[in-house]
């Protein structure tokens, strides 16, 4: 299933709600609050994590090689959150979470942007979803196998750990500095440079849209962020012109760089 959805282009869609819920985790807020480059390189740090994802899944030998180097990475990174507890980042609790947040993420953006996964297809998400935890070094001792063992632990986190941190609240300000983009072809990057004081505070405002309604709504709940009927359904409109239009683009608009390599390299 990982193979269909994590190189498809509606997948970015979804990051900015998993980021989010990994963040209002105080050690992992705390973590990159102290030693990301997300303030000062916003558009490097995300290229530099999509194409670390999209290895993941379609890397090979290579996911393992990045998987071992996510985690020579996250070595150093360690210090004290905002109730003056002490964090590692590869406290297998700490780590163990950044990566189930993506599950719940895509099962819920799916009712938007997809079809929603039947029973069977839940289960089979769920354990490629492990299989991606031991790419990274996560051990099957930290992580629930199965969802029947996930819900509860996923309801326990939210209920005793999550808030609304301040990294939770930068992301989804609009009134924060935020770079133009400059990444890209170089007439691109012009033009976004130019019209930036006009697209800035919309691409914020969209960035926080999505951000929330994209989230689980018990994620939501449980950092404190409000979530409207009229937004909801501003969110369920979205979803149909997504649902319409992606299907149908070919495979080169449809699936990012790495997947389109790896499904060309498949078929071959």
């Amino acid at each position: 299933m990982l193979w269909s959805l994590a190189g498809d282009i509606r997948m970015l869609l979804t990051l900015p709600a998993a980021l989010a819920m990994q963040v209002a985790h105080p050690a992992v807020g705390a973590g990159v609050d102290d030693h990301s480059v997300f303030r000062t390189d916003p558009w490097g740090r995300g290229e530099r994590s999509l194409a670390s994802l999209q290895l993941w899944v379609y890397g090979g030998e290579a996911a393992a090689a990045e998987g071992r180097r996510l985690r020579a990475l996250h070595k150093t990174i360690q210090g004290t959150d905002a109730h003056g507890r002490a964090y590692h980042a590869l406290t297998p609790a700490y780590y163990a979470w950044v990566h189930a947040t993506g599950y719940p993420v895509f099962r819920h953006a799916q009712h938007y942007l997809g079809r929603p996964f039947t029973e069977a297809q839940e289960r089979a998400l769920y354990a490629e979803w492990l299989q991606v935890g031991r790419v990274l070094g996560i051990h099957d001792r930290d992580m629930p196998q199965s969802i029947e063992e996930f819900w509860p632990y996923y309801q326990k986190v939210l209920d005793n750990e999550l808030e609304e941190t301040l990294v939770v609240k930068e992301l989804l300000a609009t009134d924060v500095p935020l770079p133009a983009p400059d990444r890209g072809p170089r007439w691109l990057r012009l033009i976004l440079r130019l019209s930036w004081p006009w697209l800035r505070p919309r691409f914020a405002r969209c960035r926080r849209f999505i951000t929330i309604g994209l989230m689980p709504p018990d994620a939501r709940q449980a950092i404190g962020l409000e979530w409207t009927d009229a937004q909801e359904r501003k969110l369920r409109r979205l979803g149909r012109v997504v649902r319409a239009v992606v299907p149908v683009l070919p495979e080169r608009l449809r699936f990012m760089p790495t997947a389109r390599r790896a499904r060309r390299a498949a078929r071959g």
